[in-house]
Formats: structure tokens, C-alpha cells, sequence
């Protein structure tokens, strides 16, 4: 499949400009937002990733709790994403305008699914704490583990790429020789798929959702587990570790980014009885569609 225009795609209705969003400036950017990355940036490591690989896994049919995904929804109410410099707003009512977006716009319900489902990771505050960075529903609580760009791993951290780079140095492993090189612990052009971003809900939900066998295609699967890399997708760092298709995935995640960024609003007509009588029953088709109705595997 081949992506849309990017240049042909309506937003929902905002009050911002596309230049007024994701500003981050360390003189002006919140407080919070700014102790969110640079916690990130000096606990995000190769060894962190590793860990949460482990405890996250689902091999071997492990899993942490069955819960549909309307349970999971509920879980999500309150929660308020600390890295986000543009939305105050529950995470949940960020989930429902990128969808509603993604579906006015026209796109295939594949991908009005992927607007609804993408930033469900965070549900790993149920099983984390403020040491691995996921300790819950408040913007004063640390999460730097569950939401945020992602950077690879493993090798150099790009300084003309990532937001905050003056917090780069902080990492332990730019001073391991085997991590700080340009290519790092990988080979040249080893594909997209072989590199580990920062720990966080993109992986997470992206091994939940292949765990549960669900029928996304593969275009909904990678703009999950990408959406926030964007030193990758918005900065075209770590072109020395492509495969020549990666490029044409990135063009569905940066397609993807559109909605996830711009519909951002604080528009709450979406929650509350608008959500259970109009859009739920929408949603709940889908997700029996596409193999996620019921209680699944977390």
C-alpha cells in the first residue's frame, strides 16, 4: 500500500497554528515537560530497554491481566501525559480526536482503529513505578518511560535531532565506546525493525496488539510503534540504518503524525454520553473486526 498525500489531509478544527505546536525551548517550555526529558535522556538506556523487555514480555503466553479495551479505557480516564507541551487534556480525549479525525478525513478504518488504540501503552502505569518511570495518572509523577519522543538506543544520540540536546551527555551509555559510535551496537542499513527506541507505550502496545494476533495490517502496526520516534520520522536521523522500504513505512507513519499532532484540542464534547452513545458502538465494531473485541492479553 501506498500512503495518501500527506498535503491533502484535514484536521479537525484548532485554534493553534501548526507552528505553535511541539515548541520546546528550555526557557520556555513547562518545567515538567523539561524534567520529563531529561529523565528520559539519562535513564533511557540499552540495559533499561533490556529490563523492560523481560518484564513486559509476551512469550510464552505471559501476560499481566486480561482486560478488554474499553477497561483499559477506563483505566486511562485521568491520565495526563507529562511530556506533552500541548494538551492538559485526559489522554483519553487525545485518543478519541485523533480518530474522529482520521474518520471524517475518509481513511480506511484500519487506520481510524490505529488513531483510537495508539497511545494505549501508557496503560503500563499499572505495573510500574517511579523507579522504571511509570508511576501513574499525575504530570508530576515521573513517566518518562511512557511517554515521550524516542531516540535509538545503542548508538550515538543525534544532537541535531532530539528536543533538549544540551541533556544528551547525561546518558551512561555516550561514555560506553561500544554504544557512542554512529553506528553503535548495529550494522549498517540493518532495517528499521532491528533497532531499539526508548522504552515506552509505542513498543509496548505494539507487542501487545502482535501478541493478541490482532488483523491490523502492518501500516497500523508501524505507525504504533513509531509515532513518537521523531528524531527518526520528522528528522530523518538514522538513515544510515535503513533498508531501502523503510523509507516508504515512514511515509505511513509521518501520514499518521498529522492526525496524532494536529487534532489536539481541548474540546471535551467527545468524552462523557457523546462517547458511550454515539462513537462507542463504532468502535466496538472494529474492534471485533479486527480481532480485539473482548478480553485480551496486557
Amino acid at each position: 500500500m501506498r500512503p495518501p498525500s500527506i498535503k491533502s489531509i484535514q484536521t479537525n478544527a484548532t485554534t493553534k497554528k501548526e507552528e505553535e505546536f511541539r515548541t520546546y525551548n528550555i526557557t520556555e517550555t513547562s518545567e515538567r515537560v523539561i524534567q520529563h526529558y531529561k529523565d528520559m535522556r539519562t535513564y533511557q538506556t540499552v540495559e533499561f530497554y533490556n529490563r523492560m523487555e523481560k518484564k513486559y514480555s509476551f512469550e510464552n503466553g505471559a501476560y499481566r491481566r486480561l482486560m478488554t479495551i474499553e477497561e483499559a479505557f477506563e483505566e486511562l480516564e485521568n491520565y495526563i501525559d507529562a511530556s506533552d507541551p500541548d494538551m492538559d487534556q485526559p489522554n483519553l480525549l487525545h485518543l478519541l480526536q485523533t480518530a474522529e479525525g482520521i474518520r471524517k478525513a475518509g481513511h480506511p478504518d484500519w487506520l481510524v482503529l490505529v488513531g483510537l488504540l495508539h497511545d494505549v501503552g501508557k496503560i503500563m502505569f499499572l505495573w510500574g513505578d517511579g523507579a522504571d518511570g511509570q508511576d501513574g495518572y499525575s504530570p508530576n509523577g515521573k513517566q518518562w518511560a511512557l511517554g515521550g519522543d524516542t531516540f535509538v538506543v545503542g548508538c550515538l544520540i543525534p544532537n541535531d535531532s532530539v528536543v533538549f540536546p544540551e541533556f544528551n551527555q547525561l546518558n551512561p551509555d555516550m561514555a560506553n565506546p561500544h554504544y557512542n559510535t554512529h553506528y553503535g551496537m548495529y550494522e549498517p542499513n540493518c532495517g528499521l525493525d532491528q533497532l531499539k527506541f526508548a522504552w515506552g507505550h509505542d513498543e509496548y502496545m505494539y507487542r501487545m496488539l502482535v501478541a493478541n494476533e490482532c488483523s491490523i495490517p502492518r501500516e497500523g502496526l508501524d505507525m504504533i510503534r513509531y509515532h513518537s520516534a521523531y528524531p527518526w520520522h520528522d528528522k530523518g536521523a538514522y538513515d544510515h540504518l535503513m533498508k531501502p522500504d523503510d523509507c516508504e513505512r515512514m511515509k505511513w507513519v509521518q501520514l499518521f503524525n498529522k492526525y496524532d499532532l494536529y487534532t489536539k484540542d481541548g474540546n471535551n464534547e467527545l468524552r462523557g454520553e457523546k462517547m458511550k452513545e454515539e462513537l462507542w458502538p463504532f468502535y466496538l465494531e472494529l474492534l471485533e473486526k479486527y480481532g480485539l473485541g473482548g478480553k485480551l492479553k496486557w
